[in-house]
């Protein structure tokens, strides 16, 4: 292949695009797809946790298989997410086949796309392409990021928004083709790596937010950036994982509520051994991590290893979502105090820690985590001790992300109104005069 790629933003709204493989890869690239608004079919015999997430919101759709060139009927792109050469080979002959560009996580050589390295500024988006020199590219990315934030007075290094899905503009710095990805869908080891040679690894609990990419903290940021190792959960916004570099190892954590999960006791292990083997390890977590993260295991992990620990606090969904919807949890006169309880274990479980007699008694603002499964059980539990059913109670799906929903209601009607409505986890509970408190008058 000769020439200098050509830069073009494409507008995939409402456009097929085709993935095929289900793994890391995927993982990383999917939610850009998404956010474009593209129609997102995967191809794959598996899904990751975070891309089966996806799949359960409804927005992509999934061929349990492997791949066969009538899946390329209709699509305007393709990527090709394999570490299989022969596969991706069959991909691309199929895409070429129907003049359809594709994109090679195997070899860049052989693909007619190249996905650069991006940032994402409102509803600016910087791609660059660094000449086939990864850390290159991100070099040049980072230094554009720093100079837009500068230019608007925002924190360096804090500039990674989600632009309107389907309607970023583009503005592209184009060198060449980047680094050819090893076998495992990986690029160089030591490219753009922070970690010298023999350097003591080390661990950070990063919270991430509560959905919104713009919403992780400056310090998480630039930790995510010299992260060699990224172990991310499936709450952790998507497009994050989408401007890692190429040859940053990403372990999908993912812990769908009530579906499959790599125990945690692995997920320790994991952080321990990257560390213990020089790497510089990032956890990234929804939210906070120690808001029903279990970032206090996984911290006492590593500290019986030896392995040095920083904590990133991250915005909570407990604050952060209600607030994005129109709900603070205090306001004057109406609230002078709220409680964050889980909801995951039932009110009548022995496995329960929470005093629900007690939080029915209280008159402030009570914000419910992972609830949605026992909000029958837990709305009929405060009724019967004494909190009155017509107190307002609001639900906030997918908080501060293109996908929120708000439904509200009261404590007595809530759990069988978010039935009729279809509202899903992730989501957050709000009971108290505080639902109303911005909307009444």
């Amino acid at each position: 292949m000769t020439g200098n790629p050509y830069p073009l933003g494409l507008r995939l709204a409402g456009r097929r695009v085709v993935v095929v493989g289900g793994g890391a890869v995927a993982t990383r690239r999917v939610p850009a797809l998404l956010d474009a608004g593209a129609d997102v079919l995967v191809v794959s015999p598996e899904l990751t946790p975070a891309l089966r997430a996806h799949l359960d919101a409804g927005r992509l759709r999934w061929e349990p298989r492997r791949f066969v060139p009538a899946d390329l009927d209709g699509a305007w792109l393709v990527q090709a997410a394999v570490d299989d050469r022969a596969a991706a080979a069959a991909v691309s002959a199929a895409a070429a086949e129907r003049r359809i560009f594709c994109v090679r996580a195997d070899d860049r050589a052989a693909a007619t796309a190249w996905t650069p390295a991006v940032t994402r500024h409102g509803p600016v988006t910087v791609a660059v392409l660094g000449g086939g020199d990864p850390h290159r590219a991100m070099t040049v990315r980072d230094a554009v990021r720093d100079l837009l934030n500068a230019r608007t007075g925002r924190a360096a290094a804090g500039g990674t928004t989600a632009g309107p899905a389907g309607s970023p503009e583009g503005v592209s710095a184009a060198a060449g083709p980047e680094a050819a990805p090893g076998p495992a869908g990986r690029g160089p080891a030591a490219a753009g790596s922070t970690r010298g040679g023999g350097a003591p690894g080390r661990v950070a609990l990063v919270g991430a937010g509560p959905g919104d990419p713009e919403l992780i903290t400056v310090k998480g940021w630039r930790l995510l950036t010299e992260a060699d190792v990224v172990v991310a959960d499936r709450l952790v916004p998507g497009l994050l994982l989408d401007e890692l570099r190429p040859d940053v190892e990403l372990v999908d954590a993912s812990k769908i509520p009530y579906g499959p999960s790599r125990a945690q006791e692995e997920i320790n292990r994991i952080l321990v051994c990257r560390a213990l083997a020089g790497k510089a390890v990032v956890r990234l977590k929804g939210g906070d991590p120690y808001v029903f993260g279990r970032g206090g295991e996984e911290l006492l992990a590593c500290a019986e290893a030896g392995v040095p620990v920083t904590v990133v606090p991250g915005v909570t969904s407990a604050i952060a979502v209600p607030a994005v919807a129109g709900v603070p949890v205090t306001h004057r006169a109406v609230a002078h105090e709220f409680t964050v309880v889980s909801g995951h274990v039932a009110p009548d479980s022995p496995a329960s820690l929470v005093r629900w007699e007690s939080l029915a008694g209280l008159r402030g603002t009570l914000v419910i985590l992972m609830g949605l499964k026992n909000l029958a059980a837990i709305s009929a539990t405060l009724v019967a001790h004494g909190r009155p059913a017509e107190t307002p109670a609001a639900v906030v799906q997918e908080g501060t992300t293109g996908g929120q929903r708000l439904l509200r209601s009261t404590l007595g009607a809530v759990a069988q109104d978010v039935v009729a409505a279809g509202l899903r986890p992730p989501a957050v509970v709000v009971v108290g005069d505080v639902v109303d408190a911005l909307t009444s008058g």
